[in-house]
């Protein structure tokens, strides 16, 4: 089996100032009425930086497609990726999982790179709407299959732990292209197998 050469997925270069970032969440603790002299908060803006340095990085990992020698013409699913991002409005963290699928064209892709996509679009503040078209539309750029699905189920803080306080609220959110958003069959069979076709029946 011949391999393409692998296209390098780099996260964005800008560098990350964990001293500025460190003294930042210092000032907004104190503007809270937070002070950060006793013990136990000392270090509580050096952990606020560094936690949130975390989720917004990422790996730079390869992405080798295949080629399709057998001709597989059938959904390819990878069900329940599990995600973390932060949103842009609150930089409150949302939580759920990723539903990722493509109808193979000449090229197939290792299943590890479709959580690596997902990862790599996470790793920024965030709305789910737009984390959804964004995986799509990379994979469907990247890869050429006749048909890409994505459906995206997440708890959003801001919104359960804060203003409504709706707990237990899921957001769902799709994006399908090519023969996934053309055809009613394939369209209804990928819904089926991510466990989504009640919501979006």
């Amino acid at each position: 089996m011949t391999v393409m050469p692998a296209l390098r997925v780099v996260p964005p270069t800008t560098e990350i100032d964990l001293a500025a970032a460190e003294h930042a969440a210092a000032d907004l603790l104190h503007a809270l009425g937070i002070e950060t002299h006793t013990e136990s908060l000392r270090g509580t803006p050096g952990r606020i930086a560094r936690a949130y340095a975390e989720l917004f990085s990422t790996k730079e990992f390869d992405l080798t497609t295949f080629p399709n020698d057998e001709g597989y013409d059938e959904l390819v699913l990878a069900r329940a990726i599990p995600l973390r991002a932060v949103c842009e409005h609150h930089l409150l963290p949302f939580i759920g999982v990723a539903h990722v699928g493509y109808l193979p064209g000449e090229r197939i892709l290792g299943l590890s790179k479709l959580a690596r996509v997902v990862g790599h679009f996470c790793a920024r503040p965030q709305v789910q709407e737009r984390l959804t078209t964004q995986v799509a539309g990379w994979l469907e750029d990247q890869l050429e299959p006749r048909g890409v699905g994505v459906v995206i189920e997440a708890e959003h803080t801001c919104m359960t732990l804060r203003g409504v306080q709706a707990r237990g609220a899921t957001t769902v959110t799709s994006a399908l292209r090519g023969v996934l958003r053309e055809d009613p069959r394939s369209r209804q069979e990928f819904f089926a197998l991510t466990g989504t076709e009640t919501r979006h029946g």
